[in-house]
C-alpha cells in the first residue's frame, strides 16, 4: 500500500480475498471452497444417518439376544412338560399293570386311573407342544432380528468408509474421489434401506 491509500495487491492477496468472499478459486481451476463445504455438509449428514444406523444395529442385537432368551426358556419349559407326561405315563403303566394282576373288584378302581393319567396326559403333550411351537417362533424371531443387525452393521460400515473418503478427498483435494465418497455413501443408505425393510 503506498503512501496515497493506493492498493497493490499481490497474486496470493487475491486468492485470500476471493477465498474469503466464498469464490475460493483454486490455481488449477477448481473450487476449492465450495467443494470443501459441500464434502463438509455431506459428512455431517452422512455421520448424522451413520449414527442412526448404528443404533439401529444396537437395537436389532439387543433384541435378537432377548428373542433367543425367551426360546431357550420356552425349551426349558417344554422339557419339563415332557417329563411331565414322561411321569404320567410312568404311572400310567404301573395302573394298567396293577389293573392286570389285581382282582375283579379292583379292576374299575385301576382303570379310572388309567382313563384319568391318559386324559392327563393329552393335556401335558397339548402344553409342551405349544412351548415348543413358541420356542420355534422365538427362535425365528432372533434370526430375523440378527440378520436385520447384519444389514444395519454393513450399511454402518460402508458409511463409515464414505467418511474416510471424505476425508481423503478434503485432503487431497480431488474431485473423482469426491465423487466415489458419493457413490460409497449411496451405497450405505440402499443397505440401510434393506435393513429397514427386512431384507
Amino acid at each position: 500500500m503506498s503512501s496515497d491509500g493506493f492498493h497493490v495487491h499481490g497474486p496470493h492477496d487475491h486468492e485470500l480475498e476471493h477465498a474469503t468472499q466464498g469464490g475460493g478459486h483454486r490455481a488449477d481451476g477448481e473450487h476449492g471452497s465450495g467443494m470443501i463445504n459441500q464434502i463438509a455438509m455431506v459428512t455431517a449428514i452422512i455421520a448424522t444417518i451413520g449414527a442412526i444406523f448404528s443404533y439401529m444395529g444396537g437395537a436389532t442385537q439387543a433384541n435378537a439376544g432377548l428373542y433367543k432368551n425367551n426360546a431357550a426358556i420356552k425349551k426349558t419349559e417344554a422339557s419339563n412338560q415332557w417329563n411331565y407326561f414322561q411321569a404320567k405315563s410312568t404311572k400310567q403303566s404301573l395302573a394298567e399293570v396293577s389293573s392286570d394282576l389285581s382282582p375283579a373288584d379292583k379292576k374299575e378302581y385301576y382303570q379310572t386311573k388309567v382313563d384319568r393319567y391318559e386324559k392327563e396326559k393329552t393335556d401335558i403333550k397339548a402344553a409342551a407342544d405349544k412351548l415348543e411351537a413358541d420356542a420355534v417362533q422365538w427362535d425365528k424371531l432372533s434370526d430375523e432380528q440378527m440378520h436385520q443387525h447384519h444389514r444395519w452393521a454393513q450399511a454402518t460400515t460402508v458409511l463409515q468408509i464414505a467418511i474416510a473418503m471424505a476425508a481423503i478427498a478434503l485432503l487431497t483435494k480431488k474431485k473423482w474421489l469426491e465423487y466415489v465418497m458419493f457413490g460409497v455413501a449411496g451405497i450405505g443408505l440402499a443397505v440401510g434401506v434393506l435393513a429397514m425393510m427386512h431384507i
